[in-house]
């Protein structure tokens, strides 16, 4: 399985069972784990969109997903 490592400025979603599942937010900060026998495991420090919270907060790498817009089908 291939790790995709988001880069600091990527737009996410919160994918979650939490209280912030469905929230987009925009990545701040990106910490990584390396192990010489694992991949790497990453944290993600995330400004949310449209909650009070004032300080960017840690998600895990399996909790948000990146926003992608849909693509348009064009007929020729």
């Amino acid at each position: 399985m291939e790790l995709n490592i988001y880069q600091p400025g990527s737009l996410v979603q919160v994918i979650s069972y939490s209280p912030f599942r469905g929230l987009n937010g925009t990545i701040q900060a990106v910490h990584t784990i390396a192990d010489d026998l694992e991949e790497p495991f990453c944290f993600y420090q995330i400004m949310l969109e449209g909650t009070p919270f004032k300080e960017p907060i840690w998600f895990e790498q399996d909790e948000v997903e990146l926003v992608t817009s849909p693509l348009v089908a064009l007929e020729a």
